[in-house]
């Protein structure tokens, strides 16, 4: 499966558990089965660009929503969210060259992970 596949539909359940609809009353709404919804969040199937508008629709959201992963993950782990939330704050306390050599180091530090993680 399909890394992207998985994010669309990671943020297709987080949004529709936003909403505090069911799989069955989205698939409803938009005229599809609920087994299709399921697979989706799963990233386990390729939607069209018809069928992403019609998700967005039952979920009341611009389609480049459902294509944003900001909030990915945040729904389903609240361990992550408060990590996420705390260093956002320590960010906020540091001046514009103190950002630079984090970002720096962040960029190096994500190479690094990535590279090992191919071995």
């Amino acid at each position: 499966m399909s890394d992207f596949l998985k994010l669309v539909g990671e943020n297709i359940r987080f949004l529709r558990k936003k909403r505090g609809l069911t799989q069955e009353e989205l698939a409803e709404q938009i005229n599809l089965q609920q087994a299709y919804i399921g697979g989706v969040e799963r990233g386990e199937r390729n939607i069209s660009m018809l069928t992403l508008q019609k998700i967005a629709v039952g979920l009341e959201v611009s389609p480049d929503e459902v294509l944003n992963f900001s909030n990915v993950n945040l729904i389903d782990n609240p361990q992550r969210e408060e990590s996420l939330s705390i260093i956002t704050s320590l960010l906020h306390q540091k001046n514009v060259n103190e950002l630079q050599f984090i970002l720096k180091f962040l960029y190096n530090f994500s190479e690094f992970v990535e590279s090992n993680s191919n071995k």
